[in-house]
């Protein structure tokens, strides 16, 4: 103990002088160490860009969507605190046009943390030359095509369509860019398990037509080649921009079909009314020389309009053809005098939409999507005997009568 009391008070003047010095030093060498570092991923902003110009991947607040790397020599303590979220390229661009090489240095970099002071941490940026295309700044109309949406509608709903189908979107960014967008054009697709049930029954009237109004947080679309963030459908048209539905109810087809037996002419010789009828059956029954389906049945899937406009002209039509052929004869539901059935249609809901009176053009294209639903309603109606069950028929030829039954 008293020996190494010793070694440590004996000259311990010149000792703790020793310590200091060790301190200085090692304090003055760590400082004085330089070391390159590479940050990956930095930020380039451009400024002073002349008027009409832009540059192919500048967004609305300077920055380019394509990032660099650096490398930056200097301080080995104070680089090492520094990350590529530190740090920004910032590259004049006052009187430059076309092709620049711009030449970053060391100047042209800015300090985005204010804790870091890049003047004590940055000796140099390694030679580093970043290509800038200048191009004509252009603003478009950009088409719009609002495509089938995606997902599942909502329960007891059935979907009908989108409409409008197409908008237009104004537009401002590099002349290729804009160019080619115009040209293809952007699609706008929606999904249908965003729409809750809820949202459907509070559109309810009426109608089990249900018009759902698209949010305007919907109507935003991403362009990353001109901007980080989504724009805007400025079409005043976007106001109208709606999801249209039905309600999956069963609804009750109040008349008798009419059944109609179809010979084709090319076998009327051993086809034809006078060798073939209809057999008459607890299913078929012939009432003022008419034969008629007697039955209880129900469509879905349209609306109740739609059944009360078409319920008086349908048909169930057979199409006879020879033994040889198929032993199960064809038969489908038939419309008459459908073009009277969907004028009477458009008129009714043309009627009680008051925004057609607004613009002829908007009229005509509203007419045009209901036309469509009717004719959409006509091509998927089917008759049902109950909520899950789709009435089917059997018809065959037995002993030269056409035989009806359910399948």
């Amino acid at each position: 103990m008293s020996l190494f009391r010793y070694l440590l008070l004996n000259n311990w003047e010149r000792k703790v002088i020793s310590l200091f010095l060790a301190v200085v030093i090692w304090l003055f060498v760590n400082q004085s160490l330089t070391t390159t570092k590479v940050l990956e991923n930095v930020a380039v902003r451009l400024i002073n860009i002349p008027a009409g110009t832009t540059v192919e991947g500048l967004q609305p607040n300077g920055m380019l969507s394509k990032k660099i790397p650096l490398t930056l020599q200097g301080n080995k303590t104070e680089l090492a605190q520094i990350s590529s979220h530190d740090v920004e390229v910032v590259l004049d661009a006052l009187d430059k046009s076309g092709e620049w090489f711009a030449t970053i240095t060391r100047k042209n970099l800015n300090s985005i943390n204010p804790d870091i002071d890049l003047s004590k941490a940055i000796k140099r940026v390694v030679l580093q030359q970043l290509q800038v295309n200048f191009t004509r700044l252009v603003t478009e109309k950009i088409p719009v095509f609002v495509t089938q949406p995606i997902g599942e509608s909502p329960r007891d709903y059935q979907f009908l369509d989108v409409w409008p189908y197409r908008l237009n979107m104004t537009v401002s960014g590099p002349e290729e860019v804009i160019k080619q967008l115009k040209a293809k054009g952007i699609n706008l697709t929606f999904n249908l398990n965003d729409i809750t049930r809820s949202d459907l029954e509070a559109e309810e009237n009426k109608s089990d037509e249900v018009s759902f109004y698209v949010p305007d947080d919907w109507k935003q679309i991403s362009i990353p080649s001109l901007s980080d963030r989504p724009f805007d459908i400025d079409d005043p048209q976007a106001m109208d921009l709606r999801i249209d539905f039905v309600r999956s109810d069963l609804h009750p087809i109040a008349k008798a079909i009419p059944i109609n037996l179809f010979f084709p002419p090319e076998h009327s010789l051993t086809l034809n009314p006078e060798t073939y009828s209809l057999a008459l059956s607890g299913l078929v029954q012939q009432f003022h020389g008419l034969y008629l389906l007697r039955k209880s049945l129900y469509a879905k899937g349209v609306s109740r309009l739609f059944i009360e406009l078409v319920q008086d002209m349908l048909e169930i039509s057979i199409l006879l053809s020879p033994k040889t052929e198929k032993k199960s004869l064809d038969w489908s539901v038939q419309f008459l005098n459908p073009r009277i059935l969907e004028d009477k249609y458009v008129s009714i809901l043309m009627s009680d939409d008051g925004d057609t009176e607004k613009d002829p053009s908007f009229a005509r294209r509203r007419e045009e999507y209901l036309r469509a639903r009717f004719r959409q309603y006509m091509n998927r109606f089917q008759l049902y005997k109950s909520d899950r069950e789709k009435f089917e028929l059997n018809v065959e030829i037995r002993d030269h009568q056409i035989v009806v039954e359910e399948s």
